[in-house]
């Protein structure tokens, strides 16, 4: 075996970019003992939830309020104003919104729970009990990818519930919850 001792390694290119290929397929490149490497990670990324009830009107849409936050690494979710997630990262991110409904009477007869993208739904989940047995409760989860431009572009969770009598969002930090994190391209 033979040593290289180097203090860069630069693509061959006179721009400095390409792809340095380290070892052949099947081979495995180690790290000496105290090494270090510098790994890909998954920033921003937030978890927000709703730390107390809010109120639906019947067939109203109405932007869910989250107001706790668990983590926010980037500080990218505003929890006090406009309950959003605005990225100042580029990149595809992978959001996750949970709710919570709960009703006063047994007849929440539709739920739907929205991902809004700069006031335009990009996600959505839809439940309608109009011809099955209603209940008092339930619980709406969404998830999917979505692309921010990293400055001006935001995500808000939205809800609507359809059915007599009063409907809430359940508030507490595993009923009512948005998360979501950069992924790694």
């Amino acid at each position: 075996m033979s040593d290289l001792f180097v203090d860069n390694i630069k693509h061959q290119s006179s721009q400095g970019s390409g792809t340095i290929t380290l070892g052949a397929s099947g081979e495995t490149v180690a790290l000496a003992s105290g090494a270090s490497q510098t790994m890909a990670v998954n920033t921003p990324n937030f978890y927000v939830y709703r730390s107390g009830n809010q109120s639906l009107s019947d067939a109203t849409t109405t932007k869910i309020q989250f107001n706790a936050e668990t983590y926010d690494t980037g500080s990218d979710f505003d929890s006090t104003t406009n309950y959003r997630f605005t990225p100042q990262t580029s990149g595809k991110y992978f959001l996750t919104a949970t709710i919570f409904v709960g009703g006063s009477t047994a007849d929440l007869t539709e739920a739907n729970i929205y991902i809004y993208k700069n006031n335009s739904v990009v996600l959505q989940y839809s439940l309608d009990r109009r011809t099955s047995g209603n209940g008092y409760n339930v619980s709406l989860n969404l998830n999917g990818l979505v692309e921010a431009n990293g400055s001006t572009d935001y995500f808000e969770v939205f809800a609507k519930a359809n059915g007599a009598g009063t409907k809430n969002i359940i508030g507490n930090n595993y009923q009512t919850f948005f998360q979501g994190y950069k992924i790694i391209e």
